[in-house]
């Protein structure tokens, strides 16, 4: 993962670079990010130059109103909002055509097979990877013609194992979504509370749908941990971040 500017406005991951994939994670430096907000998109229009630069078009974004759910939304040639509820998981066969995620602590998830041409840029908190976004988003790849042995995947900056600590509610979750593999994701903390592990999780869910974890490219930087950086949901900030990519 590469930062660009002092202080940083966003950052990009080497093997979408060696791809050629145009993408970017923002920092809450980042000019021009509008949090959540429908009306205007993941971007007004002062961030603009930016996206030009990473080779993204403005006027061809698409977002979605998230909602720790595993829904796919299909994105079209023209882009542009999908304004109803419930999708976190956008993919696309259009090139040019950005696919937009907002975060702040949850994972953004990219993942690409150039060779079939499909994108998908999605969203995963405990909920959502309860709900195995992750197989979600490589099944929906596969009816695009993507081979799960070709996919990279990336994970963006997101809250860490380290500062990650849940309870009875979510571990049942987990525990019932993947009795096999959940115990290796948490590591006990307080009474009635263990640390998550939101990275190791996803790394294993895309590898049990077939994506090599030697292509899986994860920054490994907790939110939490950087708040000159990021922004953090749980240490209260407000602000989103916001991954993009699209097809070259």
């Amino acid at each position: 993962m590469t930062p660009h500017g002092a202080p940083a406005t966003h950052y990009t991951f080497e093997t979408l670079e060696k791809l050629g994939v145009p993408h970017l994670t923002t920092t809450r430096h980042c000019p021009g990010v509008t949090p959540s907000n429908l009306a205007v998109g993941p971007f007004d229009s002062g961030a603009t130059p930016l996206l030009a630069k990473a080779g993204i078009e403005f006027s061809r974004l698409a977002w979605a109103r998230q909602v720790h759910g595993s829904t796919v939304a299909r994105v079209g040639p023209d882009g542009g909002p999908h304004r109803g509820d419930g999708f976190d998981v956008l993919v696309t066969r259009e090139r040019g055509v950005g696919l937009s995620i907002f975060t702040a602590d949850c994972l953004a998830l990219t993942l690409v097979d150039l060779d079939a041409g499909a994108l998908s840029v999605c969203h995963a908190g405990w909920r959502g990877t309860a709900r195995d976004v992750p197989g979600v988003a490589v099944a929906a790849l596969r009816e695009l013609g993507a081979q799960p042995s070709r996919i990279v995947a990336t994970i963006a900056p997101s809250i860490g194992p380290c500062c990650y600590e849940v309870d009875e509610p979510v571990t049942r979750e987990l525990s019932a979504a993947f009795p096999v593999f959940w115990e290796r994701w948490v590591t006990p903390a307080r009474a009635g509370h263990v640390m998550l592990d939101l990275w190791r999780a996803n790394e294993d869910l895309l590898a049990r749908a077939g994506v090599d974890p030697a292509r899986i490219e994860n920054a490994r930087t907790c939110t939490a941990c950087h708040r000159d950086v990021f922004y953090s949901y749980r240490k209260g900030d407000r602000g989103r971040l916001v991954t993009v990519a699209a097809l070259p």
